[in-house]
């Protein structure tokens, strides 16, 4: 479980502690994780504190320290807990669930900044008390529960608590609402915490439905390698046109985009001249067209750090022999040479150092053994290459100049003179000498 040393995390590792011991729960394993932000000079003490909680109640406990980027612009209250999930998630055991004490007050003040933000049915359901979170799940035993209730049982158990100062700093949204708001509603409705917990659920429910049908409509639109055709989308409704984009987004690994970025995707896109490769990006990815199908791209090149090379020059030297991987940097993954029967590479005729490179302009290369010499430009257009994409494929070169010869382009097509033939086979010499050439993390 999740222990931050506060009221609420101390009572629920009570709670579980004291479940592990009867004979319901003896069999489950538990064990803490105390994320340390280095934010607070209070910070190390937290930490000790939380140690010895775990100590005295033989609980493991395994300490994280963190550092929460502090960038321009960004809200250090979101930054902190985007760090924390990313170290709860990194330590996490497959089929292990993490468990938050999250309460029904937290519930309630995640709905109204929900709810201030202009968020959608899937960011007013707040937070569900059960989903999948890495290769387990993420669960919230006491969502139920009040602030006020989980003080009271640790206060009667005898347990002790840090108190975090910046609690009461109302810069914080969070702590504005708790501070400000939350006390005038429950003033005039006592039940606000819980009355708002049960509309997230109900929100819960319409969000499943949506996901649902989302699901369905995204086998009608999606095609092969996972992208979206517009034709197909524009037979859908504008409301499930972006309830359906919303969710490829969300299953490509993308950060959500905001209204306005999500209807750009889905009106301009579609409304530009067929010959244009237009795009729509935010913080969080990119969306192209190209030929009526939606790309999703996690991470887009920067344009002022292009990686197409200007020159030969630019090109980088890959002493494979030594070193099978190779890291092409730019966010564009790494290449690997892997002994492979079926490789269509011949390792006998490959120099000792390949230079590697992206297009310059006026590559070409013969596919068959004294065929004719074939543009890359035009085998990467008759491939159906996006533009994009074709500016920055790796491509070995056997030499360092201009006039060397192109080995392959990326893990898509080998020159004729660098091609292994004849049938493979596992036992014999020729299988031995055969290479193939993956690229990894390719267009992430």
């Amino acid at each position: 479980m999740a222990l931050s040393g506060g009221a609420d995390s101390v009572a629920l590792l009570v709670a579980l502690s004291e479940l592990r011991r009867s004979s319901r729960g003896r069999r489950v394993p538990l064990r803490a994780v105390h994320v340390h932000h280095g934010l607070r000079p209070e910070a190390d003490a937290w930490a000790s504190h939380c140690s010895a909680l775990c100590r005295g109640l033989r609980v493991p406990l395994s300490v994280r320290r963190v550092a929460v980027p502090r960038t321009r612009g960004s809200s250090l209250e979101a930054e902190a807990r985007r760090v924390r999930y990313e170290a709860l998630l990194k330590g996490l055991r497959r089929k292990e669930w993490l468990l938050t004490a999250h309460h029904e007050d937290d519930q309630l003040e995640t709905l109204l900044l929900q709810l201030m933000r202009g968020a959608g049915v899937a960011g007013l359901a707040a937070m569900p008390r059960d989903t999948v979170f890495g290769a387990g799940r993420l669960v919230r035993p006491v969502l139920h529960e009040s602030r006020a209730a989980l003080e009271s049982f640790a206060r009667r158990r005898g347990f002790l608590w840090v108190e975090d100062d910046s609690n009461v700093d109302e810069r914080f949204d969070r702590n504005f609402l708790r501070r400000r708001v939350s006390p005038v509603l429950r003033e005039r409705w006592p039940a606000a915490s819980r009355v708002a917990s049960r509309s997230a659920s109900h929100l819960g429910e319409a969000r499943a439905l949506l996901e649902a049908l989302a699901v369905e409509d995204l086998a009608r639109v999606s095609v092969e390698g996972g992208l979206v055709d517009l034709a197909r989308l524009a037979k859908l409704d504008a409301a499930r046109q972006r309830n359906v984009l919303r969710h490829w987004l969300q299953a490509r690994g993308l950060a959500m985009p905001d209204a306005v970025h999500l209807e750009r995707i889905r009106v301009e896109l579609a409304a530009a001249r067929p010959d244009a490769t237009p795009f729509v990006r935010w913080t969080g990815g990119e969306v192209r067209r190209f030929r009526g199908r939606l790309y999703a791209i996690r991470k887009p090149a920067r344009r002022e750090a292009s990686p197409r090379a200007k020159s030969p020059q630019d090109r980088r030297a890959w002493r494979w022999k030594t070193a099978r991987r190779f890291e092409l940097g730019e966010g564009r993954g790494e290449l690997r040479l892997v002994a492979d029967p079926h490789g269509s590479l011949n390792a006998g005729s490959l120099p000792a150092v390949l230079w590697v490179g992206v297009r310059e302009g006026g590559e070409r290369l013969a596919l068959e053994v004294g065929g004719p010499r074939h543009s890359l430009k035009e085998l990467l257009r008759v491939a159906t290459l996006p533009p994009w994409e074709r500016e920055v494929l790796p491509i070995l070169f056997d030499g360092e100049t201009r006039a060397a010869a192109v080995v392959a382009v990326a893990d898509l097509l080998v020159a004729a003179a660098f091609r292994a033939t004849g049938r493979p086979t596992v036992a014999s010499r020729r299988a031995k000498e055969r290479l193939r050439l993956v690229w990894e993390g390719r267009f992430c």
